[in-house]
This record gives C-alpha cells, structure tokens and sequence, in this order.
C-alpha cells in the first residue's frame, strides 16, 4: 500500500492535492521506517486552481499502485473527465486501495466504486452525492469512512485526518503521531467512529477542559473516574458529561477508553512489553480486560496487531 498515486486533472482542488503531497512525499525527521513512494499521476500538464503541474506520469499508473489517492473536484455539476474514472476503476480492480478527499467522492461514485458502500463528502455536497449516485450510502455525520479497499473523507480538514489514518494503518500510530506533530495538527479528532475517536484539542485556552485533557493523558495508568475527572475538573459530572459531549462528541469513560487503547497501541508498536505490562500501563488493569477492549476497538487483538505492524515496518 505504500506506493501510491496521487491523480490530478484539470478541475481539481489544490488544497486537497497539496495535502496529500505534504502526507506522502517525505517522512517526518526522525523517522527511519521506509517511507511511501508517491507518484503524481496526469493527462500531460494541468490546471489545478490557479496553479499549473507537471505530473510524474501519465494516468495508466494508476493501476500499478497499491494506494490511489483522488483529490478534491471543483464543480460537482460537472462530469470528471471519462480517463480519469476509467484509470481510478482500473485501478482498484487491480488491488488498489482506492481514497477520495472531500469531493472526489463523486469520482469514485462515477467509477462505480462507491455502490452498496457507505462514503462521506463535503457535508454541503452529500445531498447531491446521494440524489445523483442512490446506490450509495451516503453519512453526512462522519470525517470519513474506512471500507478497507474504499476510503472517503469528508471536506478540507477531514481529508488530512483521512490522510493520517492511512500513515496509522500502514506505519502505527507513531509514524502517524509524528506526521501530525510536523504539520502541527492533532493526530486524531472525533468523526463517528469509536475506533478512531481521538484527543482533540479545545479552541480556547480558558476552556474546562483544556487543562483537564493532558491531566489525564498523564495518568491513563491509573483507575480513573468520571467523579474524579469533575472534581479535578471543578464541576460536577453532569456539566463535565456535556463539556465532554461537545467537545468530544463522546463520554468522558469512552474518550478514556479511547485514549488508552491508543496508548496500548504505541506501546505494543515501541516495546516489547508483555500484553499484561501493556494493560498495566495503560489502566486497563489485566491482560483480559485489554484482550476484550482492544478487539472490539482495534479489530485484531493485541498480540496480532503487534505481529501485524512490525510485518509492515519490517
């Protein structure tokens, strides 16, 4: 999956194709796994916005990819352009793992790929999504959505966390902390789904939860309460449950739950750890405990998903 191709086309959004390039081009400082092998793939120069770009190569090495990448485009009125849909479909018939940024969804949608598969995309385009494509099960509500072989992001910001959660399935968590870390963005934010619910960051600085939030990203190795997160918070578990659900999206137990499962996850990917040191680290008291919360979170247990991620880094 790491070597991947970055379609663009005249229409296309810049801002999603740039993202994509920042991702993908090049590893953070200081991290020595290997990295992608991006190639921008195109009909010869186009025009993207107001800029114009020189592919690596034409549109046919879309199907030589293991990742595809399709960014934004412009004018969902518009058809995209039949080459491109081909290539894309192509591609993924091929074996490719297929992703859309915001409304490149339409262009999966046009190849075909989004049939009988839930996807997201720009919220101020989902209608039109669903009413021009009715075989696709279009979610508004979500940052994007992962169908394995399928992804969609939702519009702007969403397509950088879409990004980073392909760096987290392909290098762990880490690799995907560390990327997030060079474009000073936080590495997770809440979306719709609880495996991928992350530690977002409050937009003021006098928020009740600005400095309740790293408190208890210090202390994921103790038995922590919801009493005890509201008096340390200065307010009572009713007010702190709402804080929680706006900011969150979640409950002040799941985010937790959250939280230490993705710390289970750095450790199982930095250490050598037993899985009950692992749970001991992380709060989740015995080895079972972490087994049963990791699988239904994570998909594999914590062994496999060790196994798993030293395979790829490997």
């Amino acid at each position: 999956m790491t070597t991947v191709a970055l379609a663009a086309t005249d229409g296309m959004l810049h801002f999603e194709l740039s993202l994509a390039h920042e991702v993908f081009a090049a590893a953070p400082a200081g991290v020595t796994v290997p990295w992608y092998d991006l190639t921008v793939c195109g009909p010869a120069a186009v025009r993207v916005g107001r800029f114009r770009l020189e592919p690596d190569a034409g549109l046919d090495r879309l199907r030589h990819a293991g990742t595809v990448i399709v960014p934004g485009w412009a004018d969902i009125d518009e058809d995209p352009p039949a080459d491109l849909v081909d290539a894309v479909r192509e591609a993924h018939e091929a074996g490719a793992r297929v992703v859309s940024l915001c409304t490149g969804a339409f262009v999966l949608a046009a190849a075909g790929l989004l049939d009988g598969r839930r996807a997201t995309t720009h919220w101020a385009h989902t209608e039109a999504l669903a009413d021009r494509h009715p075989r696709v099960e279009v979610d508004p509500d979500v940052l994007y959505v992962d169908n394995g072989s399928v992804l969609t992001s939702a519009g702007k910001a969403a397509a950088l966390d879409l990004c980073l959660h392909l760096v987290r399935l392909d290098l762990g968590s880490s690799v995907a902390n560390a990327v997030a870390r060079r474009l000073v963005v936080p590495p997770h934010r809440a979306g719709g789904q609880a495996q991928f619910v992350t530690t977002p960051v409050p937009d003021r600085d006098d928020h009740p939860l600005a400095a309740l939030l790293p408190w208890i990203i210090e202390r994921l190795d103790q038995p922590l309460t919801v009493e005890d997160l509201a008096r340390r918070a200065g307010m009572s578990s009713r007010h702190l449950g709402r804080h929680f659900r706006a900011v969150t999206g979640t409950t002040p137990l799941q985010w937790l739950l959250t939280q230490r499962i993705r710390h289970a996850q750095e450790l199982l990917e930095k250490t050598d750890d037993s899985v009950d040191a692992v749970a001991a680290a992380t709060g989740m008291g015995t080895a079972t405990t972490l087994r049963r919360h990791f699988n239904r979170t994570v998909g594999v247990p914590p062994d496999a998903y060790r196994r798993t991620f030293r395979s790829r880094t490997r």
